[in-house]
């Protein structure tokens, strides 16, 4: 079974388009935004919720509302016109009232947005957008928390560098919401098959759960050979080497597989960059010729860090001494690998019938769905 927050990739056709999209699972705060969504509100509770703010959506007079709780006390209230029900018009809100309010001395009556017909904001009348930068700009002079940039998962990193190589492209839609989809240029279908179907199974390697309908998959196909470790992978070995090092030698020894000259990481990074602009200008347009000069300069740029790298990377060997919160570590994994003495081993060592009930209880292997599961391969991505 799946981690709680691990994210599912899900194939799918929108608007003509084969598109891919993670998705992690609902919580009961997703359930109560479904349900605000239900009621048209979604989108005003979020902003709020992302800024630190307590909201709810309830009833008015004829229509919904959102209240949010402020940190100076007062109350904000975001409402479509609330006339008596039989006069109130369907479908999406022409116009909108933002008050803020305090009963509580000093008392506080303001308005913050009217877009009613005879109100300062009419012209804008059910814009959301213009609402919300009315909204953002007083929460500012009031101090609230700004909202913070949005991050994502480890898990939801993984799968889009899965994506990523598979051959997909990241998309951001209108709303901020991420997917991947098919290069725009693709558009031979049974090539289009094998793509998705390379990421279907990269993905099931690497433990995902996915969903695809049949039909967007080639199933003669074979399950791809996937190699042990991405290139990605074994270099973020280097990072671990370093964190456990005790000693500037280790360091060195693994920085300088990122800083050699010649034949180091970055200088083989720069030889890539500097052959893709040479092959991107053989396609002979003024976009391309642009394209392949930013990637020269990339990779300019980038041989003049890896030199800086470099003389770091020798100042560094220069100091050749144990780092100074380092060493009581090391000698406490020594001392934790030196062997424990016979009767202690003994003592330790769990018997045979608790590793037979163990073997028993383990979960039997699930038959893939749709296509024979690829290989898997280790990766460095947290629970994976």
């Amino acid at each position: 079974m799946m981690p709680p927050e691990q994210p599912q990739v899900a194939f799918r056709v929108e608007g003509g388009r084969l598109i891919a999209r993670t998705s992690v699972p609902i919580s009961p705060q997703a359930a109560a935004d479904d349900r605000e969504r239900e009621r048209g509100y979604s989108h005003l509770t979020a902003p709020l919720r992302q800024r630190g703010l307590v909201c709810t959506v309830e009833h008015g007079l004829s229509d919904y509302f959102v209240h949010a709780s402020l940190p100076d006390g007062s109350e904000l209230f975001i409402s479509p016109p609330q006339e008596p029900p039989h006069e109130h018009p369907p479908g999406y809100p022409e116009s909108w009232l933002v008050t803020r309010h305090r009963s509580a001395e000093p008392a506080v009556y303001e308005v913050i947005y009217d877009s009613e017909p005879d109100g300062p904001h009419a012209r804008d009348g059910g814009d959301v957008t213009k609402l919300l930068a009315a909204v953002d700009t007083r929460l500012d002079q009031l101090g609230v928390p700004p909202r913070p940039t949005p991050k994502r998962s480890a898990h939801e990193i993984a799968a889009d560098a899965v994506l990523h190589r598979a051959g997909f492209v990241p998309a951001v839609e209108s709303g901020g919401e991420r997917y991947h989809r098919l290069p725009s240029g693709m558009t031979d279908l049974d090539e289009e098959r094998l793509v998705v179907t390379r990421a279907f199974d990269m993905l099931r390697a690497d433990g995902f759960d996915v969903s695809c309908h049949p039909d967007l998959l080639e199933h003669s196909m074979p399950p791809p050979w996937i190699p042990e470790k991405s290139l990605g992978d074994r270099l973020g070995y280097l990072a671990k080497g370093i964190e456990a090092s005790t000693h500037t030698r280790d360091v060195v020894a693994n920085l300088s597989e990122v800083t050699a000259p010649g034949d180091g990481v970055l200088q083989r990074v720069v030889e890539v960059l500097d052959t893709t602009a040479e092959w991107w200008d053989g396609f002979g347009g003024p976009a391309d010729h642009r394209y392949a000069q930013r990637l020269r300069s990339i990779a300019e740029n980038l041989d003049s860090h890896a030199a800086e790298l470099r003389e770091i990377r020798s100042d560094l060997a220069d100091r050749h001494t144990v780092h100074p919160g380092k060493g009581r570590v090391r000698e406490n994994e020594v001392a934790a690998s030196t062997p424990a003495p016979p009767r202690v081993r003994v003592a330790l060592a769990p018997s045979p019938t608790t590793a037979q009930r163990r073997a028993a209880s383990a979960p039997p292997a699930t038959a893939a769905a749709v296509r024979p599961a690829p290989p898997a391969r280790p990766s460095s991505a947290p629970g994976r």
